[in-house]
């Protein structure tokens, strides 16, 4: 028995879609479940295998699309740059090398120029190598502990764009050439075997798993890239195994929602209009499980099954081991719009006239940083805001004594899980599903009322009492002990337990 978990790409800052899937391998390994997780985006930029690993996945439990049809395993960057200088001759044919950061610089004869990429500066080891002449980019290899990937590019000084790609088995050998023909693409193998398309590629790849009804495939997302349509893909050649979805987002639009109809979130649409080929919905909390089971009753007048199963989890909890900061909130998320970190800033601003040694730190990357930045400064605030990147928070939380959110929808919301695991009082509004799942007004914090008409101001001004009133009239530790309390369901053991025991009703049916 395997279960098959299906997702897209993974990056150095991962969604929760991966935080999921991170968790929910924790989960499997616990009870001794054997699963895989497949990836289907050409992951170019950053060797895959680095990528998962960072996130703490078993590379031998990942599945690479573009790797599947080669013997090269996923596998951590660890070829060596005196490999490359060996392999190459490269200190015999350069006539200068130089480090600039994480790249080596190779100056060879005729305006040729090889740049090596460190992917670990200390261990001196590779992950690309790119070929450049008369300063134009005609080639790049990719590394892992070997060779696995090549693209050739037109050589053009204006629309230099790649025209084929190889991807090698371990020997060096060809296993097979991605074409590219403006969005056409054609995978050509060794043995003469032509494939037109990715979705045909993706088709070969599910065949070739061979699935049995001992086996269970999760679809954690679907791709919505015009070159792959792989959630129909796997709906309509899962074979005998069992299917699983898993709705990680709020699922539907409620406002374009009336009595006779319904908008589902795009992302779930095809899936939800296919129920009766799904054996199982996993949605992370009672509510969420709740309203969708009413709306397929209402809606499609079926019942299908609907297990509410967390999409993470925790190892422990997590108790300070000195004192807790006092006036201290931590906020952790991408920063992104949908967050509105922007109003937790403003509202800090406010609340500092009220709590003087009030201060705020933010945790994590993505396109808001700037925006922010400028935000703090301009406000003078930056002794007392600070924007702290992205970084293992798990023994983090418990040296804060809250934690503070102003998204205005969370599918599940890991950060707040795992704020709750380390004792934090909670502020948030009250808004489906996460924060209501982790926040009990008054006995661990404040879930605070919200209405979308309200100004940004109005919302600021929600929050600000909210910190205020936190730190100067309520019980904090009391408010800490609760979160603990709250927290408890959600360690590892027992969310193992809950997928044990749908992935064995599901294979014994």
């Amino acid at each position: 028995m395997t279960v098959y978990n299906i997702n897209l790409g993974i990056g150095w800052a991962s969604s929760g879609v991966e935080y999921a899937q991170k968790y929910r391998d924790q989960s499997f390994d616990k009870v001794g479940i054997e699963r895989k997780f497949i990836f289907s985006d050409l992951i170019l930029g950053n060797n895959i295998g680095d990528l998962t690993s960072n996130l703490g996945f078993d590379n031998d439990n990942i599945i690479w699309l573009y790797n599947f049809f080669t013997d090269v395993k996923s596998s951590t960057s660890n070829y060596s740059l005196d490999a490359l200088e060996n392999e190459l001759n490269l200190k015999k044919l350069s006539s200068n090398v130089k480090t600039v950061g994480k790249e080596v610089f190779y100056q060879l004869n005729d305006g040729l120029q090889l740049v090596a990429r460190l992917s670990d500066a200390e261990k001196r080891t590779i992950d690309q190598v790119s070929y450049v002449k008369n300063n134009t980019l005609f080639k790049r290899d990719f590394y892992s502990y070997t060779k696995y990937a090549c693209e050739y590019y037109l050589g053009a000084d204006k629309d230099n764009r790649v025209t084929f790609r190889e991807f090698y088995n371990e020997d060096g050998t060809i296993a097979y050439t991605q074409h590219l023909n403006g969005d056409q693409e054609t995978f050509e193998f060794a043995n003469g075997e032509v494939i037109y398309s990715k979705d045909d590629l993706y088709l070969k790849m599910l065949k070739e798993l061979n699935f049995t009804k001992k086996d269970v495939i999760i679809l954690d997302r679907e791709d919505e890239d015009k070159n792959l349509i792989n959630g129909q893909l796997v709906f309509e050649n899962h074979g005998p195994a069992k299917l699983v979805v898993v709705v990680h987002a709020d699922h539907f639009d409620k406002h374009y929602t009336n009595d006779q109809n319904i908008l589902w979130n795009n992302f779930y649409e095809y899936q939800f209009q296919h129920a009766k080929y799904v054996d199982s919905f996993v949605v992370a909390t009672n509510e969420q499980k709740k309203i969708l089971k009413n709306q397929f009753k209402k809606y499609y007048n079926i019942e299908p099954r609907i297990d509410c199963i967390p999409v993470g989890s925790l190892n422990e909890l997590e108790h300070p081991t000195q004192g807790r900061m006092k006036h201290a909130l931590i906020t952790a998320s991408r920063l992104a719009k949908e967050k509105h970190i922007d109003w937790i800033v403003n509202a800090v601003i406010a609340a500092k006239n009220s709590v003087p040694d009030l201060s705020l730190d933010i945790y994590g990357t993505g396109g808001e940083a700037g925006m922010l930045t400028n935000l703090i400064n301009q406000n003078q605030a930056q002794d007392y805001i600070h924007i702290m990147g992205q970084r293992d928070l798990t023994k983090v939380y418990r040296n804060y004594p809250a934690y503070i959110a102003a998204s205005t929808s969370e599918g599940f919301g890991l950060s707040l899980l795992e704020a709750v695991g380390s004792g934090l009082a909670m502020i948030g509004f009250d808004v489906p599903y996460g924060n209501p799942t982790f926040i009990e007004n008054g006995k661990n914090g404040m879930l605070l009322p919200y209405n979308e008409e309200w100004t940004d101001f109005k919302k600021e001004e929600v929050l600000t009492k909210a910190i205020i009133e936190l730190f100067t009239k309520s019980d904090v530790d009391s408010f800490n002990k609760k979160s603990y309390q709250i927290a408890e369901p959600y360690l590892t053991k027992n969310v193992a337990k809950q997928w044990k025991n749908l992935v064995g009703e599901l294979v014994n049916d």
